[in-house]
């Protein structure tokens, strides 16, 4: 939709940055509140229940994976948080309520993606003049909270959509599962880094396709809206 590249290093930092902090600030956050709200203060005691993106920045993950990503022009850029602590023995009833703990993450990046996309449409409508970096940040927030949101989703240890498995499969297929939490950071490497080394584009099947598939009505949308402005 825009060229970001085009404006300046640092201004192409911040219009990728700043979404990617509000981004997994508030999907952590959410994991908190909703834990809360089922009965475990576990991340609120831990301060984690709460806007201050300080508390949930991973220096690596929310700093220097989506950096060296963007410097590359790797064509995606990703990011993660320090996880929010969860007891789910302390969930009023752990099986259900794990589910809407583990979704409420994904739930806030759609959330946010929606917010953002209404932004775009009023300014194309109603304030085409706006500053290219501006447009351009909004879009990337639309991006980055679509990625976060279908990655999350899938189920596959540590993402949430594993949690979301968890609860909603028999114990029989549950359990196993659940204990392949602890090689979950096995299973990312191997996806995003190890599988695009041997030709195989894992995060695009993924992903990619269909944040894409995603994007692709609202890109529709937005292309009208400017057409009807400029008539």
């Amino acid at each position: 939709m825009l060229e970001p590249r085009r404006m300046g290093p640092l201004l192409n930092i911040a219009i990728y940055a700043i979404p990617v902090i509000i981004a997994i600030t508030l999907h952590e956050a959410a994991h908190g509140f909703v834990a809360r709200y089922f009965g475990d203060d576990t991340a609120a005691k831990a301060g984690r229940v709460t806007l201050n993106p300080l508390k949930h920045i991973d220096p690596f993950g929310t700093i220097i994976l989506p950096a060296l990503l963007l410097l590359s022009k790797a064509g995606f850029v990703f990011g993660y948080a320090k996880p929010v602590p969860v007891n789910f023995g302390a969930l009023g009833r752990p099986k259900r309520d794990m589910i809407w703990v583990a979704v409420a993450g994904p739930a806030m990046n759609i959330l946010l993606a929606i917010t953002s996309v209404a932004i775009l449409g009023l300014i194309v409508n109603f304030a085409s003049a706006s500053p290219s970096w501006l447009l351009a940040l909004l879009w990337s927030s639309v991006e980055i909270n679509l990625v976060l949101a279908v990655l999350n989703l899938w189920p596959i240890p540590p993402l949430d959509g594993s949690r979301v498995a968890v609860g909603l499969l028999p114990p029989a297929l549950a359990l196993p599962l659940w204990r392949l939490s602890r090689f979950g950071l096995i299973f990312v490497i191997a996806i995003f880094f190890i599988a695009p080394l041997v030709g195989v584009d894992a995060f695009g099947w993924m992903v990619g396709r269909p944040v894409a598939f995603l994007e692709r009505p609202i890109l529709v949308m937005l292309h009208q809206a400017a057409q009807r402005v400029q008539r």
